[in-house]
């Protein structure tokens, strides 16, 4: 049965998310292991961020996008995984939250992941302008481009989780109050109402498209230009040098977009529930803590800094114990 949009009192105003039920007997282990990711996903992006603030040559744009980054990963990690942690610790029954505080959470869930795509395809454009065109990169990639970018994907981000929201907001939620999932996603938040919700998956389907299948789109237009002007580089080494600018980053968008394309763009009957909810592990838990190892393990400008950081630090314990 549905009922007109907007128009009746939602029939439940608390939802119980099951999370991994039958992970039951590894409960113990799957919550150590998640304190672990969690703690380490926090600590590298809050250092990626602390390293470019305090360091002179991290000063460019693409470790300014890259902080931005930092950002969005410690948004969504701090928006799901406290939730999962608190399921893992409850052996039965899942962990008890209220509606509006899952639909919070689809927003903030949201933003992050709409603000990463639109990142993406920034950082994609840099890395085309840095081994394309080379010689219009500092008059194209100052400041205030940099800064107005970041300010329009926050801005845009922010419009498009609205919409969701707002979507969402005007449905008549019925039951059954129980998700099978880790976290409050679009599909889930759908099984609970008793709408017609046919018209919001097409909504939803127009914004997906603009918002994660266009910056894809631009990232793959930009790949296929930095390829062949790699390839048309006569020397080993200027080809490496090359491509060692731009791997961290197309690695990167292999792990978001690959998780990303098959969670939500196969058909959800084709896949069972629980690869369903390890694909969304990877993007909103592995991947965050991925994400800075990626960009300063193989950096030599993220090591210096760090170096640089660390003998400082050194040096100001041994003053302070001297005196």
């Amino acid at each position: 049965m549905s009922f007109p949009q907007g128009t009746l009192p939602n029939n439940i105003t608390t939802i119980v998310l099951l999370g991994f039920p039958d992970v039951h007997s590894f409960n113990f282990l799957f919550f150590s292991l998640l304190i672990i990711l969690y703690f380490g996903t926090i600590f590298g992006n809050l250092l990626i961020m602390s390293l470019y603030l305090m360091s002179k040559n991290l000063q460019s744009p693409m470790y300014f996008f890259i902080t931005q980054l930092s950002l969005y990963d410690l948004l969504v990690t701090t928006d799901v995984v406290p939730t999962l942690l608190h399921t893992a610790l409850i052996l039965y029954g899942g962990t008890t939250m209220t509606l509006a505080s899952c639909i919070i959470q689809f927003f903030f869930f949201v933003i992050s992941e709409s603000s990463e795509c639109l990142l993406l395809s920034v950082m994609s454009y840099d890395r085309y302008l840095a081994i394309c065109n080379p010689l219009r990169y500092n008059s194209i990639m100052n400041y205030k481009f940099c800064v107005t970018s970041v300010d329009i994907i926050w801005l845009v981000g922010f419009i498009v989780t609205l919409c969701y929201v707002f979507l969402i907001n005007n449905l008549y939620f019925c039951g059954p109050h129980v998700i099978d999932h880790f976290f409050c996603d679009f599909e889930p938040i759908m099984q609970l109402s008793c709408s017609d919700t046919s018209i919001i998956h097409i909504h939803i389907l127009i914004l997906s498209f603009f918002f994660a299948m266009l910056p894809f789109i631009i990232i793959v237009m930009s790949y296929t230009y930095i390829v062949s002007t790699i390839l048309k580089i006569q020397s080993n080494t200027g080809r490496h040098k090359a491509f060692s600018t731009c791997s961290s980053h197309l690695v990167v968008v292999s792990l978001f977009y690959g998780t990303i394309l098959i969670v939500y763009m196969f058909p959800t009957k084709g896949q069972s529930l629980l690869l369903s909810k390890v694909l969304s592990l990877m993007y909103t838990v592995v991947t965050p803590l991925l994400n800075p190892i990626i960009y300063t393990l193989r950096n030599k400008d993220f090591k210096e800094a760090l170096q640089k950081v660390k003998y400082v630090i050194k040096e100001s314990i041994h003053n302070v114990f001297s005196v």
